[in-house]
This record gives structure tokens, sequence and C-alpha cells, in this order.
């Protein structure tokens, strides 16, 4: 059941991302993260049979991808609303037959993951000259250039070197916008080579309603130096949509701004640029 009583405006809100979303997920099924959006707002709207639906999805999703402990705590979600659900229970029953003998791995591996992220973060910590810093480029010149998409002179053409020691006055144009501005390589053909390769779900902004007022709270400097947009909060999670889901800096210093989880989206950098301008003039 609902835990608020919603207006209608809040209302209108949650249909359209529960649509949007939907969408995502037909073409991403196994995107686990656009799935516990699409079940946050089936859950404030009280739609009960859509949130335990979209439970057993991202119990699926998760099998799929091999993560055994993730699956079996999304079903045990699902029956502390439906303890007799006949479908959980014969899907924990066959994770636990199958993985019996290494259900300890999981959790383990989870500590070292912990451990592992944690010495990487004390890494970053210490850092990083300007050369150093991951913006995406290694990983985008493997994708465009080495898989033959452009060449490398096209490459280094549309380029922008990130300043750091500057405070730019305006949003950076992101690599693809450039490419297809020039006329080398198609928007559309980067924004599906990107979302398919970074396993990055891409989301048709200009049809979102964008929290402006959220991405006012994130600093300017950041969001228009790497031309990346918070546009909505769902729950603990705030969604970000990006032109180059590779750029590790840029993730870095939008999390150092908040508290939240951030979720990223790929999408067309015109409408992440139109928004950018809207929030910081």
């Amino acid at each position: 059941m609902a835990t608020t009583t919603l207006n209608p405006d809040e209302e209108a809100q949650l249909a359209q991302t529960i649509e949007m979303f939907e969408v995502i997920v037909q073409s991403q099924p196994s995107d686990t993260q656009s799935l516990e959006i699409l079940k946050e707002a089936y859950s404030k709207l009280g739609r009960e049979e859509e949130v335990v639906t979209t439970s057993k999805r991202i119990a699926q999703a998760y099998l799929q991808q091999g993560q055994l402990s993730s699956a079996i705590l999304e079903y045990e979600t699902v029956l502390q609303r439906r303890p007799e659900d006949a479908d959980v229970r014969a899907a924990l029953k066959q994770i636990e037959d199958k993985a019996s003998s290494t259900m300890v791995q999981p959790a383990a591996d989870a500590t070292m993951g912990s451990v592992s992220e944690t010495t990487l973060l004390r890494r970053k910590a210490r850092t990083t000259s300007a050369d150093e810093i991951d913006d995406g480029r290694k990983s985008l010149y493997k994708i465009f250039v080495e898989s033959k998409f452009i060449t490398a002179g096209d490459f280094d053409l549309c380029w922008h070197q990130a300043n750091l020691t500057t405070v730019p006055a305006d949003v950076v144009e992101p690599f693809i916008q450039t490419l297809h501005e020039k006329g080398i390589y198609a928007i559309d053909k980067s924004l599906r080579l990107l979302s398919d390769r970074s396993r990055v779900a891409y989301l048709p902004l200009d049809r979102y309603d964008v929290d402006i007022d959220l991405a006012r709270g994130f600093p300017a400097d950041v969001c228009r130096r790497w031309c990346v947009l918070p546009f909505d909060r769902m729950s603990k999670a705030i969604l970000v949509a990006t032109a180059n889901p590779f750029n590790q800096q840029a993730a870095k210093e939008l999390a150092e701004a908040t508290t939240h989880r951030l979720l990223w989206y790929v999408a067309n950098p015109s409408d992440i640029i139109a928004n950018l301008r809207k929030a910081f003039r």
C-alpha cells in the first residue's frame, strides 16, 4: 500500500516515470537499476501487484547475471509481502539446489569487493594530475577508433581535453556531439554504440519532466565541465544523464556532492546541454 498521500502532479510524474522505464526495461530486461526505479514508483502509487511482479523481474535479472545472493535477497522481499508465493519458493529452492555447495562464496566475494573498493577510494584520495584523470578517453578511443568507426585523426579533432584549472562559463560539448556536428559520426549511432558497450540504458530525456531544482543542487562547474545532468530523485537514488558513461572522473566529482547513490543513463547531449543551460544561467 502507498504510505503517503500524493497530489495529482506527483501521481502524474510517477505515471510518466513508469511509462518511461517500462520502455527501457523492455529493451534491456537485465537493467536492474531501471527495474528498481520502476518498483519504487509502483510502490509509491500503492500498486502492490506490480511491485511484486517487478521484484520478481529484478531477481530474475540478477540470476541471469550470476548474482545469486542478490537474487535471493530480492526473492525474500517478495516473501515478506506474500509468504506463500509458490513461484518464489520454487525459484529459491532451485537456487539452493544449484548452489548449495558454494552458497557461502557470495558473502565472501562481497566482503572482498568492499575491501577492494575502500582501497581504491584511498588511492584516489591521494590523486591526481589532470593527465591522470579517467575521463573516458581511453574507452571511447577503443570503441570508436580501434573498432574502426572513425579514424584516429577524427578522434583527436573532436576530443576536448578537460581543463581542471578553470571554471567553465558554459557547458562543454561532449565528444559525440562534436562528432555529429562535424558530420563524422551520427549522434543516434553514437548513442546506440555507447549504450551497448557500456551496458548503461538509454533514456529519451526530451520526454522526461526534468527536475531543474535538483540539478541546481549540484556544482555548476562539475555539471558543465563533464556535461552531466542530475535530473530526478527516486527514493535514495539520484538519476543522472550523461553522453559519456565511461567518465569516471565525472562520476567521482558528482558523487562527492551528494550522499545519494547515483544511477546513470545515456542521453542525447543536446537535451542534456539545453537543461543544464536552463539550470545554470
